[in-house]
């Protein structure tokens, strides 16, 4: 199997993967994630906190013990009790895990932002304390601060390991993982510079630090933008919570897990950009109960399935500048059943519907269902015309299951939608087509890429047409020969068991 290339640089943060494997034991990997996670970010915030109190104790004003010192640089305060050296020196002792639930239980006490956040369940008797202590000694040997000059070390510890979580839950993972590079190319595209960024089912949040990493990189300030979001899974709640506050990044994800349709964290904010990855062709979602909603502007959307439900909520949540990048079952590009295509053709003629791209097949570890990436904005840059990509043949295979998009995929896709909103993109057969809202129309307002990029043209080899002809009709009949012998062959052995055809 090929070793897993992508999301994050790998190597420390395959080291800590290996480690914390040595933890499952007969535990589910639903059940250890928190347990590896939980530690990852206990390690870390006592590994900062660390760092800030040798500088206090060096200036000599005795600020080492002022909560205030660490909290106004981001900080989380440790309490003496909870930090590393303590815990380590406990390591194999056989109230370890206790050790850490308490050391737990008192940091979220000291940092509001943590409570009931944090995992407390070190102790349960299903997690073997002898394991527990050896994980905790490979910690104590790493100091994780200093295997990257960016502070985001942990977050990427952090993704590499939702990943492995992701690929061993199947199915389940769903909830809270999007693939990093799909989640890059929403981010590419969207670029979110400046405003408010929403994901109304956040999973673990990964909308959100890559648009923090696209910041950082093209050297902003992460205080630009404000972060909403909520997710109906406590536990996935929890995940982002976490993710974010490794990364300061100051998110508000409602006071509490909680249904999108049924309890809006949000119902008052509009958003500049809204990313998100919400569940494929959700069912009972609870339509019967919420019919007269104002957010279905468009159209009622069927009990069956979601989908709409979804892409109308964002637009409902949408600044009048706004853009939405979400990933949705290529279903809805076509779907006619339950008053989808209506809803879509109103969407689409109400010039909302930016770009859509397909994506190929094989980028996710939770489903096989093929999606695509819808692009939309209350304010286009090209009126009246909507962007169709056709990525189904990028990517690379990085297991014998999974594909990623590279870099450079990414990139193309970007630029790709770079140059229609300046205007200055020529289509490109097999690839992008430009599209009038009229010519959509004429295609019973389907969204499929495959409709309207066309065929690839194929590169001339040069070979004259009758000679080529000439060619192909010859093996072609040899062919036919070969297949009549080995049909006379067939009869003849079925004939010598007494079986005549």
């Amino acid at each position: 199997m090929a070793e897993r290339k992508a999301t994050a640089s790998i190597g420390f943060e395959k080291q800590i993967w290996d480690a914390a494997c040595v933890l499952r034991g007969n535990l589910d990997a639903s059940e250890y994630k928190s347990v590896v996670l939980g530690l990852i970010f206990l390690k870390y915030i006592s590994d900062s906190f660390e760092e800030k109190y040798r500088a206090l104790v060096e200036e000599g004003d005795g600020f080492e013990e002022d909560i205030d010192e660490y909290t106004a640089e981001g900080i989380f305060f440790v309490p003496p009790k909870a930090r590393w050296s303590e815990i380590a020196a406990k390591a194999h002792t056989p109230e370890i895990g206790t050790v850490i639930d308490d050391a737990m239980r008192s940091i979220e006490k000291e940092n509001k932002r943590l409570k009931d956040i944090l995992p407390k369940n070190f102790a349960r008797p299903e997690l073997d304390k002898r394991r527990l202590g050896d994980v905790v000694d490979l910690f104590t040997n790493i100091q994780m601060i200093e295997h990257g000059s960016e502070k985001d070390i942990l977050g990427r510890t952090y993704e590499y390991c939702l990943a492995r979580f992701a690929e061993q839950e199947g199915k389940l993972a769903g909830e809270f993982y999007t693939p990093s590079c799909v989640v890059r190319t929403l981010v590419e595209v969207l670029q979110p510079y400046h405003g408010r960024v929403y994901d109304p089912c956040c999973g673990s949040g990964g909308m959100f630090v890559q648009s923090a990493k696209f910041i950082e990189n093209h050297s902003g300030n992460i205080n630009d933008i404000s972060v909403y979001g909520q997710d109906a899974n406590p536990t996935t709640w929890k995940l982002a919570q976490m993710n974010l506050a490794i990364r300061g990044i100051d998110a508000d994800l409602g006071k509490f897990s909680a249904d999108t349709f049924f309890n809006d964290c949000h119902p008052t904010m509009r958003a500049d950009y809204i990313m998100a990855n919400p569940p494929f062709n959700l069912s009972d979602w609870g339509a019967d109960k919420l019919a007269d909603d104002p957010r279905w502007k468009y159209g009622m959307p069927p009990a069956g399935n979601a989908n709409f439900a979804w892409l109308q909520h964002m637009i409902y949540h949408l600044a009048p500048n706004g853009k939405i990048g979400m990933v949705l079952a290529n279903g809805s590009l076509s779907s006619q059943s339950g008053g989808e295509g209506e809803i879509r053709k109103n969407i689409i003629n109400d010039d909302l519907v930016e770009c859509i791209v397909a994506m190929p097949s094989q980028l996710f570890y939770t489903t096989q269902i093929p999606v695509s990436l819808w692009f939309l904005a209350r304010n286009k840059k090209q009126k009246g015309k909507t962007l169709f990509i056709d990525a189904r043949k990028m990517g690379t295979m990085v297991t014998r299951k999974l594909r990623e998009l590279t870099d450079e995929d990414i990139q193309r896709i970007a630029g790709t939608y770079k140059a229609y909103a300046a205007g200055t993109l020529e289509d490109e057969k097999g690839f992008c087509a430009v599209v009038t809202t009229q010519d959509i129309a004429k295609q019973d307002y389907i969204l499929t890429p495959g409709r309207y990029v066309g065929i690839e043209e194929q590169e001339d080899d040069g070979e004259p047409f009758e000679e080529k002809m000439q060619r192909l009709t010859s093996e072609l009949s040899e062919l036919f020969a070969k297949s009549h012998e080995l049909e006379e062959e067939i009869r003849e052995r079925l004939g010598a068991i007494g079986y005549e055809v």
